[in-house]
């Protein structure tokens, strides 16, 4: 097996998703964007268009690629088009008060091929509106693409070309190994698993009282913004739903 069809390439680890798309020719260009970088992986969060892989402006942008439009899947969420997925990226020009940590393409595209445990998902929000917050907030990191601070406007597919070709780069050249000066790493954390250890935290931090669910303010979103800096492993989310499950039965036995 080559180093294109391995499970672990990059290549095959890799998944774009696009978020409520309005124009199916931008959906087209995504197409041929990713086949002539090598990924084939496509997700439409509900595109505004029905049937985007039989309109014939899609077809017709993607010139050739219509092995990746036609195997584009459809979701109604965000949550579901991670699924499978333990890193996921929002691609976005605007900068959050909460975002995640901020990576440019070139330094997110060395980890992502260098961590082989990575099934990452790169998420481009709609052409007008951008990701919305609840999409960034399930997302580990932010990538920005460092382009004139005059005249920073970019289209859906030149952005989705940006990461795609920097991803190849990073895969076919091998990026150095990162250094975590922290040993041994466990197993990544699925999103779905940290989504679950979010709302098991925030049960037990409301049940001490020290979140009020009628005023959360920013509490949740300052917790998300530093546990995604640390790159959350499977065992170190049961160890902390154990510390929220352990919180809410000594609530209960207190209340008892």
């Amino acid at each position: 097996m080559n180093n294109l069809q391995s499970d672990t390439s990059l290549f095959q680890r890799l998944r774009f998703i696009l978020v409520e798309t309005s124009h199916p020719g931008n959906i087209g260009s995504v197409a041929r964007a990713m086949k002539t970088m090598g990924f084939g992986e496509l997700v439409l969060v509900r595109p505004r268009i029905a049937g985007p892989s039989r309109n014939h402006e899609a077809i017709a942008l993607a010139s050739g690629a219509l092995d990746v439009l036609e195997g584009a899947r459809i979701v109604e969420t965000i949550d579901a088009a991670l699924e499978g997925c333990n890193f996921a990226v929002a691609v976005t020009a605007r900068l959050r008060e909460f975002s995640p940590p901020v990576l440019t393409p070139r330094v997110l595209s060395a980890q992502l091929a260098t961590d082989t445990s990575l099934h990452a998902a790169l998420v481009f929000g709609n052409e007008r509106y951008g990701l919305p917050n609840d999409a960034v907030e399930k997302c580990n990191v932010l990538a920005n693409i460092p382009t004139n601070p005059d005249y920073a406007s970019l289209n859906l597919a030149q952005a989705v070309q940006v990461l795609a070709y920097e991803c190849r780069q990073a895969a076919l050249e091998g990026a150095l190994p990162v250094q975590t000066g922290i040993g041994f790493q466990g197993e990544a954390a699925s999103l779905a698993q940290i989504d679950g250890m979010y709302a098991h935290l925030e049960q037990a931090l409301v049940a001490i009282d020290f979140l009020d669910p009628k005023s959360p303010k920013k509490l949740m979103p300052r917790l998300r913004r530093l546990f995604s800096r640390t790159g959350l492993e499977t065992e170190e989310v049961n160890i902390l739903r154990g510390m929220a499950s352990q919180i809410l039965i000594r609530f209960k036995k207190a209340e008892d």
